[in-house]
């Protein structure tokens, strides 16, 4: 194990990192920083921070990795994220236990509800 190692952000690439921190400020909360290169970044928000960084190539297939959010109430939740730019993703996994979604870039994400049987 790596001595006093601790998480600084989930780092995403996009096409538009300014308008996808945007989507992710207004879904999990924080504020949305922009440095000169265009990159943004999410702060304090729900933990850890996220990163958008500039990329030229568009996302090309299922992401390898993903974000799981436990939220209270999963319909209410998918709601709001759909009215902020998010799809259903229902090829993705349509099991019921969690719905998977895609951010404004295609990004896969879940949305659990507190019962979905995920580890704590």
């Amino acid at each position: 194990m790596l001595p006093d190692v601790s998480f600084t952000a989930i780092t995403l690439d996009a096409n538009d990192p300014v308008g996808l921190a945007n989507f992710w400020a207004a879904l999990v909360g924080g504020t949305v920083r922009v440095d000169d290169d265009g990159d943004a970044f999410v702060r304090g928000g729900v933990a850890p921070a996220l990163d958008f960084l500039r990329v030229p190539e568009g996302k090309a297939g299922k992401n390898r990795i993903h974000l799981d959010l436990t939220v209270p109430d999963v319909d209410v939740a998918v709601a709001l994220s759909v009215r902020l730019g998010a799809t259903t993703a229902p090829d993705v996994y349509s099991g019921g236990r969690w719905v998977v979604l895609r951010d404004p870039e295609g990004n896969e994400f879940c949305l659990l509800g507190p019962d979905s049987g995920q580890p704590a």
